[in-house]
């Protein structure tokens, strides 16, 4: 056993940073969702817009990826992406999945879990065009999650493609938006001696219920 493997069980970190209460936290996750959003990146949080995405494949094998929020709403939290990919793939079988954000800077996690669908056509559109060059050209360049030859092959390809549309690559067909549609929400704040809080938020009806659960 290497002693990495022996030290790694006497970590602790005790979180004293902030708390969250019923009283202080917004009746709507979605407010309560931009208000940490909103702290995050005020607070420098090294990239904040990060968040796993977990899916379930058809023989329920689960996964999980970082991808980046590039918007939310009423509607829900949206991010762009391959739909070949392996997580395309699996959320083609099954539309259910959940999303975390984890601020460790700021001792906090949100959970979100729902449907997920595809933002329509135009809003893809929109982002795309509004893409570095770069990223545009690797949209079409690189088959994600599939097995490729070598580094090379991907820049050949990427070199290919900036030859054949120049400054101006349309969207791929097979790019675009994906939105999850939340029906439950968790906003966990670390707190001392493991005591964390830790509130959730369930869809009933057209209403949100807010309840607290043990840590």
């Amino acid at each position: 056993m290497s002693d990495t493997s022996r030290n790694i069980a006497e970590l602790r970190k005790s979180y004293e940073r902030a708390e969250l209460s019923e009283d202080a936290s917004h009746a709507d996750p979605l407010q309560q969702f931009d208000q940490w959003l909103a702290e995050a990146i005020k607070g420098e949080i090294p990239e904040p817009n990060a968040m796993t995405l977990a899916t379930v494949a058809s023989n329920l094998r689960p996964s999980t990826r970082p991808v980046l929020i590039k918007g939310y709403d009423e509607r829900g939290i949206a991010w762009y992406t391959n739909y070949d990919s392996r997580k395309g793939v699996e959320l083609a079988g099954n539309p259910y999945a959940a999303l975390q954000f984890h601020w460790v800077e700021l001792e906090r996690v949100v959970r979100i879990e729902g449907r997920v669908e595809k933002v329509s056509a135009e809003e893809s559109d929109a982002y795309f065009a509004t893409r570095p060059l770069d990223s545009r050209i690797g949209a079409w360049a690189s088959p994600q999650s599939q097995v490729i030859a070598s580094r090379t092959a991907l820049v050949t390809a990427a070199a290919k493609y900036s030859a054949q549309f120049l400054l101006n690559p349309p969207r791929p067909p097979h790019w675009g938006g994906y939105r999850l549609v939340p029906d439950e929400w968790q906003f966990w704040q670390g707190r001392k001696s493991r005591l964390h809080d830790r509130l959730r938020y369930r869809r009933e009806g057209d209403a949100w219920v807010r309840e607290r659960l043990a840590p």
